[in-house]
């Protein structure tokens, strides 16, 4: 009896404990169950919205992860190709830039110095600007002019009607309200060359101007137009500019290009009956782009990178696209830019498609005179470096270049030359005659007519458009 006694309590105890005990654990496994599924739920979520992001954005990924380094590659490939072209036009080639704009336009903000800046890291020799009149004046002691450590500036303007003037004493003063033939007329006799802007606009364009010196046959912001609004066509590659503007820069604004097919056939026209000189556009702004900055009320507040202030849009983030902003700008302070999205950083567009022009030194009239005959061809040298691609025409006793006529005659020959492995097409007044790959390129020439020479490369298996010449014009 006492045994029994003595040990109940302590029975009775260990039980009561055993199962205070149980009851603790339960209390304690509670917090673990929640923290468990609540990580679960949230690895769930990540992975729906890694899936909804990846099936909603597969182009721009495919382009990052799959299209944009093969390309790169591939360029890398072209260029470690090169060899210098032993085919001599007897000129000296300068590689320059036709339509850029500064400060002094209302939509662009980038300073001279900082063009120059550009223009160094281009490579590029000279550069023509052509900034917007000022309350309908385009006064040409205005900007930068001559050379400055080794890039020649020269002074223009981009006017109504699509007037760009260059070679203009520094006293010129154009003005909107004067007649645009009176204009051209004034241009023409204070020694100064005429080319049209943006030649898609062909309604609105004077094509029997008798002053007309040129025209763009490409122009960059032209290939935008193509797409759309720009905005709209901004806002459709946002997420191609996010993912790979960093990485591969070159070729995420290569998205742009299409090839100016219209363009080049009226070009092709108008020289049946007249020599219009054909030139490329960087159009150059620094302006295309869009900077984010998170606010303390935790929205993203988006305007574009041009000087117009009023563009803003405010977008309110939730727990998904704040955590998307995260995993791609890295924290987020309040009051602080998240991100600056520049497409068309300006060294970029000088990059893209170059003028290249064959004169005899870097001054101001030899650039002037080398537009005004055609001593030029275009370039796309962002895909590879277009410097030394030579043609011409030789004969018995005869040699003409790009702007230049000779007479048909028994043995008169055209031949070009590339530093790299093209696909050459030969077009006599915008009809094919001949293609043929190769580095270097032949043919009789027995007719009349404009004989101009395109250029490809291929990429990947697909021939994309590299040099365009002007037209060599055989006389009767």
């Amino acid at each position: 009896h006492y045994s029994f006694v003595r040990q109940f309590p302590r029975t009775l105890t260990r039980r009561s404990l055993t199962s205070m005990s149980t009851d603790e654990k339960k209390k304690r496994s509670w917090p673990r169950l929640i923290l468990r599924w609540t990580i679960q739920f949230i690895v769930v979520v990540v992975v729906l919205g890694s899936i909804a992001f990846a099936v909603m954005f597969r182009g721009a990924l495919y382009n990052r992860f799959y299209l944009f380094p093969k390309q790169a590659a591939a360029w890398k490939q072209i260029a470690e190709s090169r060899q210098e072209v032993t085919l001599d036009d007897g000129w000296t080639e300068y590689r320059g830039v036709c339509h850029s704009h500064s400060e002094l336009s209302h939509d662009c903000e980038v300073k001279p110095p900082d063009i120059l800046r550009a223009a160094k890291i281009a490579d590029i020799k000279f550069i023509c600007m052509t900034d917007h009149a000022r309350e309908g004046k385009a006064d040409y002691s205005t900007g930068w002019k001559g050379d400055r450590e080794g890039v020649l500036f020269v002074r223009g303007f981009e006017l109504d009607h699509g007037f760009m003037p260059w070679g203009l004493p520094d006293d010129t003063v154009l003005t909107s309200d004067t007649h645009y033939t009176q204009m051209a007329e004034q241009i023409a006799s204070k020694g100064g060359v005429l080319f049209y802007a943006h030649s898609e606009e062909v309604d609105q364009r004077d094509w029997e101007l008798p002053q007309l010196n040129g025209m763009e046959i490409y122009n960059i912001h032209t290939d935008v137009k193509d797409e759309g609004e720009v905005e709209a066509f901004l806002k459709n590659i946002a997420v191609d500019l996010m993912l790979s503007l960093n990485k591969y820069p070159d070729q995420a604004f290569r998205l742009l290009f299409d090839r100016q097919t219209a363009i080049l056939d009226h070009w092709d026209e108008l020289n049946k009956t007249r020599k219009v000189v054909g030139i490329a556009a960087s159009d150059a702004h620094q302006n295309s782009g869009f900077r984010g900055t998170y606010t303390e009320d935790g929205k993203l507040i988006v305007r574009d990178t041009g000087p117009d202030k009023g563009r803003n849009k405010s977008i309110s983030l939730n727990f998904f696209t704040r955590g998307l902003l995260r995993m791609f700008c890295g924290p987020l302070e309040p009051g602080t830019q998240v991100f600056r999205i520049e497409m068309d950083k300006y060294d970029r567009s000088l990059r893209f498609v170059n003028t290249h022009i064959l004169a005899r030194g870097l001054t101001e009239p030899d650039v002037i005179d080398a537009l005004r005959i055609g001593r030029v061809f275009v370039a796309f040298d962002m895909l590879a470096d277009a410097r030394g691609f030579t043609y011409l025409a030789e004969g018995a006793g005869a040699k003409a270049v790009m702007g230049e006529e000779v007479s048909v005659q028994s043995g008169l020959t055209l031949r070009a030359a590339s530093p790299v492995h093209c696909r050459f097409t030969l077009k006599r007044d915008g009809q094919q005659l001949d293609q043929r790959e190769g580095r270097t390129f032949e043919y009789s020439a027995k007719e009349p007519g404009n004989y101009r020479i395109e250029a490809e490369l291929n990429i990947l298996g697909e021939w994309t458009p590299w040099v365009y010449t002007n037209p060599i014009r055989i006389k009767p």
